[in-house]
């Protein structure tokens, strides 16, 4: 099917983007900028603004319970932004709704960003995190289950190598893993996948970007061949947990995801991989208010509680 008729009304509205080098300050403040309000935000039973004492030092978090339960399952959420941009604010819509429609409790994580902070700091943080929330079960008021990671786009990278991590160190806490259009291979050769050729020019992220949007991570030490900053190329994949792989017709990582979730079933781990029909990539951030992306939610919930 075409792009879907909002997102392409959208994408016609947008301006070429500026010429010369990208300007992170700016980029994150005109991302900050249109953030709606808190009376104008999904409504929860709580939501609250923490400080994770962790091994890596203190990393702010964001938790959101969605109903006054006793108990919850905990959702660990690492958002995405090129590993430079993103926050806790501009991605406060997606943990709300994680929340709601999954009855996790969810804990967001104000990673270290590139270039100030240089790799592995936002990788450190985002597996500290995952692990102190573990540790702090009893104060999280975690039930003992459910323990999952979620993420987009880079933040999906995130979750794929925080699941490696945890698995080579025996931490075996975590339940499953859900990724939202990842960057898996940040190996940009156009010939590694079609999607990077047949998805390269006009649906929003477009191929000749992801090298410059990326430029600040793989410049500060991520090398693209190391399977932590390039989960796809990690040789054995076996004994990682369940995962849900959501990707975007449009998108130029589409394969790699798809990749992915092949691999993990060749590996033997049960992976679920769902194409979003006419969607781009950060179709989950910008575009969930769709009815037919909202899904996604759900989607997720029913992967979770699925036995």
């Amino acid at each position: 099917m075409p792009l879907h008729p909002e997102v392409a009304t959208f994408l016609a509205t947008l301006p070429p983007p500026p010429a010369g080098p990208l300007d992170p300050v700016a980029m994150r403040a005109a991302e900050e900028a249109q953030v709606p309000p808190v009376e104008e935000r999904l409504p929860l039973h709580a939501v609250e603004d923490l400080t994770a004492h962790t091994a890596t030092g203190d990393v702010p978090v964001r938790v959101y319970t969605p109903t006054a339960a006793d108990r919850h399952g905990l959702l660990v959420y690492f958002h995405g932004g090129a590993f430079f941009l993103g926050s806790l604010e501009t991605h406060d819509h997606v943990a709300r709704s994680l929340a709601k429609e999954t009855g996790l409790k969810v804990v967001s994580v104000g990673y270290r960003r590139a270039p100030e902070a240089a790799f592995p700091a936002g990788l450190d943080d985002c597996y500290a995190v995952t692990r102190w929330a573990a540790e702090q079960g009893e104060e999280l008021h975690w039930d003992g289950t459910t323990l999952a990671l979620a993420g987009d786009s880079s933040g999906g990278t995130f979750v794929a190598a925080v699941a490696a991590r945890a698995h080579d160190d025996g931490f075996d806490r975590i339940t499953h893993q859900v990724l939202y259009h990842p960057s898996l291979d940040l190996d940009f050769d156009e010939d590694r996948y079609a999607s990077l050729r047949e998805n390269a020019v006009g649906y929003g992220l477009e191929t000749a970007g992801l090298k410059p949007f990326n430029a600040f991570y793989l410049d500060s030490g991520a090398d693209p061949a190391d399977p932590l900053v390039s989960p796809v190329k990690r040789k054995d994949l076996s004994g990682l947990p369940p995962a849900l792989v959501v990707t975007a017709e449009f998108d130029p990582m589409r394969d790699e995801g798809e990749l992915y979730g092949r691999r993990l079933r060749e590996a033997g781990v049960t992976a679920t991989v769902s194409r979003y029909a006419g969607a781009g990539h950060g179709f989950v951030q910008h575009f969930s208010w769709i009815p037919e992306y909202h899904r996604v939610f759900t989607e997720t919930r029913d992967f979770l509680t699925r036995r």
